[in-house]
């Protein structure tokens, strides 16, 4: 596909809505790939990288090696990630600790948009696929619900958490960093990125990649072969999902992260009356229809791509 210097900066922005959206336990970067239409050119672009890829590389012809995977899309994208996670992290850190309400109103809109909308994408329903839906949002529930363990902190788990936690990104409604939280690994991994840790670091890392490459050729396969029925799922785990980022929660359980922190763990979302503290309930509404009207915006301006 020939792309234009203009089609690559709004891949990389593309990007940073998915790296801005990974930041954010609950939500998910892949969400953000579904509606801005290159799911698919992701998957497959990811799913490239595979045997013959590598044999072209280890014999250095790496304009072919590039070109079979699709290499300027993946670096646009990539990079857009990476330039979200390192710049706007702390901005939404800040925005989670002083202003909650507002901003889990405005996710909690953009799932529901971004839900409605992966649900037009669906060509039939059947009552498989509607089973297939409410597994999903069972699913997702259960995730929400659930407390983060103390786990292992052997090399082989380090490498099965960042297996799983990859996932997320290319997995509409669930982040990564939430599943690392549910796995016990979140403030280790980040202990070991603040310390350079180098060993670890790399078998997360080396996790994550195989990761990424398993997973994407399954649910490539699975959206080959079972379309509705996955995009169902999808959807179902999206709308599981919002009990995440419902924005008015008691806390249950709390964790301390790498900073000596003390931030909630497990959570029970609540009705704005019995919030303690002023519920900001007109705003958690305004913030919520800007979510929502956000996403239709990106969908209308956004050059449609074969899924």
């Amino acid at each position: 596909m020939q792309r234009t210097l203009k089609d690559y900066l709004l891949l990389l922005l593309k990007g940073v809505g998915m790296g801005s959206a990974d930041v954010v336990p609950g939500v998910s970067g892949g969400t953000i790939a579904f509606i801005t239409g290159i799911y698919q050119e992701l998957l497959d672009s990811i799913r490239s990288v595979d045997g013959q890829a590598l044999g072209l590389l280890l014999k250095f012809k790496i304009g072919d090696f590039w070109q079979k995977i699709n290499g300027n899309f993946l670096a646009a994208v990539f990079g857009g990630i990476m330039i979200a996670v390192l710049s706007l992290a702390k901005l939404l850190t800040y925005l989670l600790e002083h202003f909650p309400i507002q901003l889990w109103s405005f996710f909690f809109g953009l799932i529901i948009a971004s839900a409605l909308l992966v649900g037009k994408q669906v060509t039939q329903w059947s009552m498989g696929g509607i089973l297939a839906g409410i597994v999903g949002v069972v699913l997702a529930y259960f995730i929400t619900i659930t407390s983060g363990a103390q786990t292992s902190e052997a090399m082989w788990f380090v490498f099965v958490a960042g297996m799983i936690a990859i996932c997320a990104m290319i997995l509409p409604g669930i982040s990564g960093s939430f599943i690392l939280v549910l796995l016990g690994k979140y403030t280790f991994i980040l202990a070991a990125l603040k310390e350079f840790k180098i060993s670890i670091i790399a078998v997360f890392m080396s996790g994550c990649i195989v990761g990424i490459l398993s997973f994407s050729h399954l649910l490539g396969w699975m959206l080959k072969r079972y379309y509705n029925l996955t995009i169902i799922f999808l959807i179902g785990i999206m709308i599981g999902s919002l009990n995440k980022v419902w924005p008015w929660k008691k806390v249950l359980e709390t964790y301390t992260d790498s900073h000596g922190k003390v931030k909630p763990l497990l959570e029970k979302s609540i009705l704005p009356s019995q919030f303690e503290g002023d519920p900001y309930l007109m705003y958690a509404i305004i913030f919520a229809v800007v979510g929502f009207a956000l996403v239709y915006i990106i969908e209308r301006l956004a050059p449609k791509q074969v899924n």
